[in-house]
């Protein structure tokens, strides 16, 4: 008797279809989107930098500034944190050069526990060159020494102030830096990947 009850419950287990909510349950509830490389980043800068303030391999803040979408889906939201590191800061020197400041993204946080590793292009500014203010600086002496001289000596006194002058410009400028460069905080940037980044997103 009791071995046919257990056949019979056998039987109806077998003839009885699972239930929807099993069935979905067992679907995955996340998938994998592949952001390509050559994609631009809008990046609002968190940390200040520049050739006169930074050192390398310090460390370096960003969010994004716009969501990032691939085939109509957000992939990446507004906000979302990336972190990088500065490569290279240069200060002007004081004959030649201009300040230089430089950096890279390397990790992203993106949906999930952990950050992802990103492979970016380095992001650099150049101060502006100062050669022709750099002219103007030593032009100026010039001139003022020609008209002391000419007032002194005539032609050739005007001729000797302007060497004078010149030489008194000259020195000046070559005790001056030329202009640093510095990014403050919200500065706007574009940031290219350089390899796929492969992300983790909700069904």
């Amino acid at each position: 008797m009791i071995r046919a009850l257990s056949a019979l419950v056998v039987v109806i287990a077998l003839l009885v279809p699972a239930s929807p909510s099993a069935a979905t349950s067992a679907e995955p509830s996340t998938r994998e989107v592949t952001i390509p490389a050559g994609t631009l980043l809008r990046i609002d800068l968190e940390t200040s930098v520049g050739s006169d303030i930074s050192r390398i391999d310090q460390p370096v803040r960003g969010q994004l500034r716009r969501a990032v979408y691939v085939r109509g889906v957000e992939v990446l939201p507004p906000g979302t944190p990336l972190f990088g590191h500065v490569t290279a800061a240069q200060r002007p020197g004081k004959v030649k050069g201009r300040g230089l400041i430089a950096m890279r993204f390397t990790e992203i946080d993106t949906p999930g526990p952990g950050r992802t590793h990103i492979a970016t292009r380095t992001v650099s500014r150049l101060a502006p060159a100062t050669k022709k203010k750099d002219t103007l600086q030593i032009a100026a002496p010039a001139g003022a020494g020609a008209v002391i001289g000419s007032l002194v000596g005539g032609g050739k006194g005007a001729a000797e102030g302007a060497l004078i002058g010149g030489g008194a410009g000259t020195a000046y400028v070559l005790s001056t830096r030329g202009k640093d460069v510095r990014l403050g905080r919200g500065a706007d940037l574009s940031v290219l990947l350089t390899a796929p980044l492969h992300v983790t997103v909700p069904r």
